[in-house]
């Protein structure tokens, strides 16, 4: 694409976001009142989702690295490399069944209208703050204790340095895998990095690679369960990257 279609393109994410926002904002932000709902509130979530992944032109292929198969009763950790905000739509679209709750940043809650419903669906951590860092094992806990699963992208960010591969992991997700006894389902994602940039004049759409890594079990080492996870996905990324 030219620099002027990709900015039309990207002034199509926000129109679309908004239309979408205020048409499935308001039943999402009605049944999250009631935490026994948020079951119903997530099929709209997902409708959102799909709207705005496959409204912008994107699409996916799934690739399985693994032979395990997800319990629909189990509340997982979901993790993946993060290089654009579309894997925030990408995750909820590959989880019909296990309604998911994101840890993400506070500073989003600022966004005209998408704040108020983010702010009820999501774990918001300030990331400057220890008290708060601190309080997501908590609060995580609850969702999960609601019948909701998490997800993480444990590198806490998109790294500025386009060139890194994979940004050193946070300790979050290991811990709260070791600490609740959660298993971990690893996703790798492939072709966002190129296809949907922090960088508004680069993009274009297609089809992105998903890889199912596999589920790790939670053991009472953080450490390990961080490394092997750091492991898994640098490996797919190496061999598979476009």
């Amino acid at each position: 694409m030219t620099k002027v279609l990709n900015y039309l393109w990207r002034f199509w994410l926000l129109l679309l976001a908004f239309v979408l926002t205020i048409i499935l904002g308001i039943p999402v932000y009605i049944l999250s009142f009631s935490k026994k709902h948020y079951r119903y509130a997530y099929k709209f979530v997902r409708l959102w989702c799909f709207g705005m992944f496959y409204g912008m032109g994107f699409r996916y292929d799934l690739i399985k690295l693994s032979a395990q198969e997800k319990d629909k009763s189990q509340q997982y950790v979901f993790i993946s490399n993060h290089t654009s905000i579309m894997d925030i739509m990408l995750t909820c679209i590959l989880f019909p069944h296990h309604p998911v709750c994101f840890v993400g940043k506070k500073e989003l809650v600022k966004i005209p209208i998408f704040g108020t419903i983010y702010k009820r669906i999501c774990v918001m951590v300030d990331r400057t703050s220890a008290r708060s860092r601190a309080d997501v094992y908590r609060r995580c806990a609850e969702k999960m204790e609601e019948g909701n699963s998490i997800a993480i992208f444990p590198e806490g960010g998109v790294p500025d340095d386009t060139s890194i591969i994979l940004d050193d992991f946070k300790d979050g997700a290991f811990i709260l895998s070791s600490k609740h006894h959660s298993p971990i389902a690893v996703y790798t994602f492939i072709g966002l990095k190129e296809m949907f940039p922090f960088e508004n004049s680069k993009g274009y759409p297609g089809r992105v690679k998903v890889y199912f890594n596999g589920i790790i079990e939670p053991t009472d080492s953080p450490k390990d369960l961080k490394e092997k996870a750091y492991q898994v996905i640098k490996k797919t990324l190496t061999q598979h990257s476009i």
